[in-house]
């Protein structure tokens, strides 16, 4: 098996295609370029910290530093899913029950059913997978449910003056909101081995397992995003619509 390095040389040159992305922001104007420099700075300082501190964790292989890693994980999760709510009350205990709910329910089930052990060269990879696809559906759910609460607004009113609840007035919101959430993990599971070789496979046959088996491991992780990203969304949708509304059952407005 041929030993995977990545050299000075090749950083370089990756920092080149960064370099590339640049110069387009700048010729065509996007005003990108902050956002760029800062995202490659924060990368390879998060990275590193973080490569760090997982190697200590892994070495050490302690319970307790295995949680509190998923904690930080999922706590940090959410506080970035929090930054899309644009304004809704409790954003963020919303979002750290449903991306805690999601991955806890999903490592606790692969875990008594033996698809992975309680290590921390395994929980924190796979912890870091669900909280981050649960903390893009929750995000995306958020901006969804404000679009939606806004541009519907003079409806939404009208079925709240015919004597509707909030549910009966925001349950069409809350399902298209659900269902935004869940769009772009479906569609990567539609095109996953046809467009894409993900990054648990890629990993996995990188490391000389057997292409067959490592199938094996990306369609249980593709199942599992799948559930994660569904429960994550549909308890923070569940959870933020009340928000929308005030005591006395009129629409807030938070754009």
């Amino acid at each position: 098996m041929t030993q995977l390095i990545v050299t000075p040389t090749a950083l370089i040159f990756a920092v080149a295609l960064v370099v590339v992305a640049l110069v387009i922001s700048l010729k065509e104007k996007i005003g990108l370029e902050k956002d760029l420099i800062v995202g490659v700075i924060r990368a390879v300082i998060q990275l590193t910290v973080v490569g760090y501190v997982l190697t200590y964790i892994i070495r050490v292989n302690r319970h307790w530093l295995t949680l509190l890693m998923v904690v930080i994980i999922i706590v940090n999760a959410a506080w970035n899913a929090r930054g899309r709510a644009r304004g809704i009350p409790h954003a963020f205990a919303i979002s750290l029950l449903a991306i805690t709910t999601a991955t806890a329910g999903t490592i606790a089930l692969l875990v008594l059913a033996g698809a992975i052990a309680f290590v921390p060269s395994q929980i924190v990879p796979i912890s870091g997978m669900i909280a981050s696809n649960a903390m893009v559906a929750i995000g995306l759910a958020y901006r969804s449910m404000n679009g939606q609460f806004h541009d519907q607004r003079q409806a939404l009113l009208e079925r709240l003056s015919l004597g509707a609840t909030k549910y009966q007035t925001a349950i069409a919101v809350v399902r298209e909101a659900i269902r935004t959430g869940m769009s772009p993990t479906i569609d990567s599971a539609k095109t996953v081995g046809l467009v894409s070789l993900p990054g648990m496979m890629s990993g996995l046959i990188f490391a000389g397992v057997d292409p067959t088996k490592a199938i094996m491991y990306q369609i249980m992780v593709t199942f599992m995003l799948m559930a994660a990203t569904s429960l994550g969304s549909t308890i923070a949708c569940y959870l933020a619509y009340p928000q929308f509304f005030n005591a006395d059952l009129q629409l807030r407005n938070f754009n």
